[in-house]
C-alpha cells in the first residue's frame, strides 16, 4: 500500500489513527492456551508471545509462514567528524553484499524462510552533518518515511527492519538522547569499534548537535539528527501496524528509530517485541525506557537486522506450539 502522507503533519495524523489490537483474538488465544496439553504456564514466555501475536493478527489460532526482512541503508554527513572506524563507501559495498546474498542477514533470513529486500537510500547524497545543520529537510525525511512504509508487504505476517550505514550509531545516539534525555555520553558507544579518541569525537558530535537543534518534537528530532535509514525503519514499523503485522525490533539503531514512534504516540510500539540485547552499551537503557524485554542476549553488535532475524525462530516456535498442539479433549488426555 502506497504511503498516504506527504508531510510530517500528515504522517502524524496517520499515527494518531493507529490500528488497535484485536481483543476478541486475545480472548480466544487465552482460552485456547488454557486447553493445551501442558500444565498452565509450562511454556513460559512462549505462551505470552503466541497470545500477543494472535491479538495483532486478529486470529486466536494464527500461523506464521511469511516473515519479511527489510534492510535500509543510508550515509551520514556527521562522518566528517571522524566518528566511525570505517569509511562511508563501506555502506554501498555492504549493500552489494546483501544483494548478492553474502551477508549474515542473508543466511538468517534464509534459515527462517523470510523474504529479504534491501533499500539503498540516496547513498551518493549523505545527510547533512548535523553538527552544523539539520540532517535532512522535511522533504528528505518524508521521502525516507515513505520508502519504509512502501517496503512493507501487506501479505507478510511478521516484519524485521534492519539497517546499514557507516556512522549511524552516532545518529542513533543523538536521536536517543534527544528523545529520552540524559547526557551525550550516556548514549554514545564504540559502534563498529572506534578507539577512545573516536568515542570522544562521537560524544562531542552528539552534544553539539543537541545544542544546535530543537528536538522537542519526535519527528523533528528524526529530521534534525537522524538518518534516512532510521526514518525508513520508522515508516516500516508504522506501516506494519496498519496491516496488523507484528514487528521484531533489532539492536540499538533500530530501537532508537522505534523510540520516535514511542514518543510520538502512546502505544505506538505495542505491536513490537525486542529481538535481542545488543552489545552496544546504551541498548539496555533504551530497551528499559521503552519497556521492552529482549528475547535473546547473544552479544551481537552487527546490525543488519541480524538479532531480530535470529529471534524469528523464537516467535515461530511460540506460534507453532500454540496453534499446533492438541487440546486435552483432542488428545484424550485428562486435564486434572
Amino acid at each position: 500500500m502506497t504511503a498516504a502522507f506527504d508531510t510530517l503533519d500528515s504522517f502524524r495524523t496517520i499515527l494518531a489513527a493507529q490500528t488497535v489490537v484485536d481483543s476478541d483474538a486475545i480472548a480466544g488465544a487465552n482460552q485456547r492456551n488454557g486447553q493445551l496439553t501442558k500444565p498452565p504456564g509450562a511454556l513460559g514466555r512462549l505462551e505470552d508471545l503466541a497470545i500477543w501475536y494472535a491479538g495483532w493478527r486478529g486470529n486466536p489460532k494464527p500461523t506464521l509462514e511469511h516473515p519479511q526482512v527489510v534492510i535500509f541503508a543510508g550515509n551520514h554527513g556527521v562522518c566528517a567528524q571522524g566518528v566511525s572506524a570505517f569509511p562511508a563507501e563501506v555502506t554501498a559495498q555492504m549493500v552489494a553484499n546483501f544483494e548478492h546474498g553474502g551477508a549474515a542477514i542473508n543466511q538468517l533470513s534464509k534459515t527462517f524462510g523470510a523474504k529479504m529486500t534491501v533499500y539503498a537510500m540516496a547513498l551518493d547524497t549523505p545527510t547533512a552533518d548535523f553538527t552544523t545543520a539539520p540532517a535532512m529537510t522535511e522533504a528528505e525525511v518524508v521521502t525516507a518515511l515513505q520508502t519504509g512504509w512502501n517496503a512493507v508487504d501487506p501479505e507478510s505476517d511478521l516484519l524485521v527492519a534492519g539497517e546499514m550505514g557507516i556512522g549511524n550509531t552516532t545518529a542513533a545516539a543523538a536521536l536517543a538522547c534527544a528523545l529520552l534525555g540524559g547526557n551525550a555520553a550516556d548514549w554514545t558507544g564504540r559502534g563498529t569499534g572506534v578507539d577512545d579518541a573516536g568515542l570522544a569525537r562521537k560524544t562531542e558530535a552528539v552534544a553539539k548537535a543537541l545544542m544546535l537543534h530543537d528536538t522537542s518534537d519526535p519527528l523533528e528530532a528524526l529530521r534534525c539528527v537522524g538518518g534516512r535509514e532510521l526514518a525508513g525503519i520508522v515508516g516500516a514499523i508504522a506501516a506494519a501496524r496498519t496491516h496488523r503485522i507484528p514487528v521484531i525490533l533489532d539492536g540499538f539503531i533500530c530501537t532508537s528509530a522505534a523510540a520516535v514512534l514511542f514518543k510520538a504516540c502512546d502505544g505506538a510500539l505495542d505491536h513490537t517485541v525486542a529481538g535481542h540485547l545488543s552489545a552496544e552499551g546504551a541498548h539496555r537503557r533504551l530497551l528499559k525506557e521503552l519497556g521492552k524485554e529482549p528475547l535473546l542476549n547473544f552479544g551481537l553488535r552487527l546490525g543488519e537486522g541480524s538479532g531480530a532475524a535470529l529471534a524469528i525462530g523464537i516467535l515461530q516456535a511460540a506460534v507453532a506450539c500454540h496453534s499446533g498442539m492438541a487440546t486435552f479433549a483432542e488428545a484424550g488426555v485428562s486435564d486434572g
